[in-house]
């Protein structure tokens, strides 16, 4: 194998960078249990079969965070690659500025709204951290 190829099975997550009003951008805290835990990320989830990346975040948005986006909202914006142990990542990445309800931890452990240039503080999973000096770029 190259470094091109890989037996390892691509997985499609979509994400979401929740920006409010202030430049602050909402991420998440895995819970125990859950591979990662403890670690904080953008809120989001994997793409099910026939699912468009835009449907899972207004799907995983609601169930996550009690929020409800339109595709509208939904500004694609960049995306990591990230090779783990056992799988392949593609994970884009979606502005989100516009959302209707209050933001509320329903499946995580807690919640954080951090300026981008704050965020080194709190740990995250490797195909996150990345994306935030993007963040860093825009905010």
């Amino acid at each position: 194998m190259t470094e091109a190829t890989s037996n390892k099975s691509i997985v499609l997550v979509a994400a979401a960078a929740l920006v409010d009003v202030d430049g602050r951008v909402l991420i998440c805290q895995r819970p125990e249990g859950k591979q990662l835990a403890g670690l904080w990320e953008f809120p989001g989830g994997k793409v099910e079969p026939g699912e468009t990346p835009e449907a899972c975040l207004i799907r995983e948005l609601d169930e996550e965070l009690g929020v409800r986006v339109t595709k509208a909202c939904l500004a694609p914006f960049v995306f990591a690659s990230h090779e783990y142990e056992s799988f392949h990542l593609l994970m884009p990445l979606y502005l989100v500025r516009r959302w209707e309800g209050v933001v509320t931890a329903k499946e995580h452990k807690a919640m954080a709204w951090a300026r981008p240039r704050e965020m080194d503080r709190y740990p995250m999973p490797p195909a996150d951290a990345p994306l935030v000096a993007w963040l860093r770029d825009l905010i």
